[in-house]
């Protein structure tokens, strides 16, 4: 076994590519379990691999080798689970990097699709028909599922705020000369929130269904009160603020947790008796509190 090994590690071997084929007849069932512990791909090793490789080679992901070793060994209930670049659930696309880019491009395409379909049809429709048809035909693609992806990168944010801007512009275009209407028909169109604002608006809605509600099924996004630790004890602070999620990561703080959490604070510090109020008038005064703050959000890192 000893001389077998060391021709098996000799220099000449080194450059190789390390396949299956190349183990020792000896012991070959050891070498093999050896072979996929080391070589199997890990869920989200992409992330993994940027955490621990410092500019360095700490840590490799073989990508060319790792797949044909996993290949029909995952399985679910006796059924192999193929390799998939990304799985859709309910309609969100996540790659393999737990990443939503593909969903994004995805959804931006199709709404620009419609924007465009919307221009074919402006001339027909005055400001509040072509307002409507935004509303009801392309903003639910910019916003379904928007809390399970709020954490891409602010570059797909803004491609989707280009997309709502294309579309007001043609709301906002001048109509067709007709005759002389009544002046309250040509009265200017009330200008629409931002998609961040109401991407923060739902948040906080479903943030306070969680935290002061405790609907059941939203029991998983619950925070811990916010401690504040004294001279002599710790104790708990007054009011409804949450400990904020600490993370270095910029991802992270995008999450729904670690940037409702921070909003939550300011927003209960700024709205009082948020304990007596229903879904209605949270969603009421998270709105009012939203206008008053600019767009884009950016929140202190506590």
């Amino acid at each position: 076994m000893g001389k077998e090994l060391e021709s098996w590690c000799s220099e000449k071997q080194r450059n190789k590519l390390l396949e299956q084929a190349m183990f020792p007849a000896l012991s070959h069932a050891a070498w093999v379990d050896v072979f996929v512990k080391y070589n199997t791909v890990i869920p989200s090793f992409a992330a993994v691999e940027r955490l621990f490789s410092q500019e360095s080679d700490i840590m490799k992901a073989k990508r060319a080798t790792a797949g044909p070793a996993v290949e029909g060994r995952l399985r679910f209930g006796g059924v192999p689970l193929p390799l998939q670049e990304a799985v859709k659930v309910l309609g969100v696309e996540v790659d393999r990097e737990l990443r939503f880019d593909g969903h994004i491009k995805h959804i931006a395409k199709k709404a620009s699709h419609r924007v465009s379909a919307l221009r074919r049809v402006a001339r027909f429709l005055d400001r509040g028909g072509k307002l409507l048809l935004y509303k009801a035909q392309i903003r639910p693609y910019l916003e379904y599922a928007a809390l399970s992806w709020m954490s891409c990168a602010a570059s797909h944010t803004r491609r989707l705020d280009s997309i709502q801007r294309r579309a007001l512009r043609l709301v906002d275009a001048a109509d067709p000369p007709d005759p002389p209407d009544p002046p309250a028909l040509f009265e200017p169109v009330s200008p629409l929130d931002s998609l961040e604002h109401r991407r923060d608006v739902a948040a906080l809605v479903v943030f306070h269904k969680a935290q002061v509600q405790g609907v059941p099924h939203l029991a998983g996004l619950r925070q811990p009160p916010r401690v504040a630790t004294l001279s002599t004890r710790t104790v708990l602070t007054s009011g409804d603020a949450v400990e904020v999620p600490r993370s270095r990561a910029s991802q992270h703080q995008r999450t729904f947790v670690g940037r409702v959490s921070r909003m939550w604070n300011i927003f209960t510090a700024a709205v009082p008796h948020i304990q007596e109020m229903n879904t209605q008038s949270v969603k009421l005064a998270a709105n009012r509190w939203r206008l008053l703050k600019p767009t884009p959000l950016r929140l202190v890192i506590l």
